[in-house]
């Protein structure tokens, strides 16, 4: 099978996504890149593969485990992806005949796993005839198997959200998101040039630049990638004109660049972040967003010197990553329950350490793209308890396209199943004017 193949692109990224080497979106990506001449329709389906058994795993584990008498982990791990592969096929790909998906993924195993063609042969004829193998009578096991999440991170959803809203969530998890863009320049102009390209455009349902497109587009001067919950969590901030602004965790530097438009030339903004890549990365999406007013600073917030002068500081902590698992359907099988805490303990000491860059009556900013209490209400509410000179307030009134999002505390929370982006929270914290006076809210 061509190495062109959909269906080959989409087993090769699973292979590395399943050594815990890549993420798909970036592994796709780079894939896609590489194979210049795959059709339009094929570069779809090669998507909606990678992305759709990442997503069904565990109910397509459960129809392989059923039919072949084997545990998925037990078998080889050509096998198992190539048994997924074909499985979503059959039982969740409408428009592909169920003798292509056979046929299909029993040549590509001759490429990749020559004596294992049998076992793939039957296993999907087997579910070509009978369907899905039947769901566990168990009502967790069966809702975890049907909706193909982790038991434990149903529970957490559960305890958080009831069990109907969680059966929600768990479906928009499972859902393809559409590609966000942002506007580089006014928003009908950008989409009246993405319509000449053949490309199908709209305005976003919320955030003012954003556009809901058919085709991710990152180009100097038209639009860059961004997820809209991510530019709405970005104008949260309530970052103007002529401020200066510290990102805290900057990488791979959407918001810095969003950051550095809002406060114009006669503002500045200093992104931080340690990984070694991220000067790199930053400054590349500033450039593509046409921003030259950034500086960066290759270190974690805890070791950037104290600098109590920021008008605004944004901690975009790093997270489990929960509330995007439409993008990043991978990080549901990646995370463990004991991860929850160790990034709460992490984000607190990001907090604590980015609080002491921010002016005497300057805003703090918490975020994570995570929907769950313990990496966002409690952070917050913990950090509060110890820093007497911080108050939470409300984004300003005059931002109504966040009305939606504002809870009656004032803080942003944004879901897959209730707005159909990602899900984001962020917190609105001042710091008083007077060292010694507690702000007023």
């Amino acid at each position: 099978m061509a190495a062109a193949d959909p269906r080959r692109i989409a087993y090769d990224v699973l292979v590395r996504v399943e050594d815990g080497r890549a993420f798909a979106d970036a592994r796709l990506g780079t894939a896609l890149d590489n194979a210049r001449d795959l059709a339009a329709e094929d570069r779809r389906l090669a998507t909606l593969l990678t992305y759709g058994v990442l997503a069904r795993r565990l109910t397509l584990d459960h129809t392989i485990e059923a039919y072949s008498g084997r545990s998925p982990q037990r078998l080889q791990r050509s096998v198992r992806i190539l048994l997924r592969l074909g499985l979503f096929q059959l039982l969740f790909l409408d428009r592909v005949p169920a003798y292509a998906a056979v046929d299909t993924c029993v040549a590509l195993a001759a490429t990749v796993a020559p004596r294992a063609r049998g076992l793939v042969n039957a296993v999907l004829r087997r579910t070509a005839r009978d369907g899905p193998a039947p769901l566990p009578d168990d009502p967790r096991e069966r809702l975890a198997v049907e909706l193909s999440h982790p038991l434990w991170l149903i529970d957490r959803f559960q305890q958080q959200l009831g069990a109907a809203e969680t059966r929600s969530l768990l479906e928009a998890n499972n859902r393809p998101m559409p590609t966000v863009l942002r506007a580089l320049a006014a928003r009908d102009r950008v989409i009246e040039e993405l319509h000449a390209r053949g490309i199908t455009a709209e305005p976003a349902r919320y955030a003012p630049d954003a556009i809901v497109s058919s085709a991710p587009v990152t180009e100097e001067g038209v639009a860059v990638t961004q997820g809209e919950a991510s530019q709405l969590v970005t104008l949260f901030s309530g970052a103007c004109g002529g401020e200066r602004v510290l990102d805290a965790c900057a990488a791979p530097g959407g918001k810095t660049a969003y950051l550095a438009r809002l406060v114009g030339d006669r503002g500045r903004v200093v992104a931080v972040d340690p990984a070694r890549s991220a000067r790199r990365r930053i400054l590349e999406s500033t450039r593509i967003a046409g921003t030259d007013n950034v500086e960066v600073v290759t270190c974690s917030i805890e070791d950037f010197p104290a600098d109590p002068s920021f008008d605004l500081v944004l901690a975009d902590a790093p997270c489990s990553g929960l509330g995007t698992l439409a993008e990043h359907p991978e990080i549901r099988w990646r995370r463990k329950p004991g991860d929850i805490r160790s990034f709460a303990e992490r984000q607190q000491s990001i907090l604590q350490a980015a609080a002491r860059s921010v002016r005497p009556g300057g805003r703090l900013v918490y975020c994570t793209c995570s929907v769950l209490r313990e990496e966002n209400d409690e952070v917050v509410d913990r950090f509060l308890e110890c820093q007497p000179a911080f108050s939470e307030n409300r984004p300003s009134r005059h931002l109504h396209f966040l009305a939606l999002f504002i809870g009656d505390d004032g803080r942003f929370r944004s879901f897959p199943h209730r707005h159909g982006t990602a899900g984001f929270f962020a917190a609105l914290l001042t710091r008083a004017a007077c060292p010694h006076a507690r702000p007023s809210v």
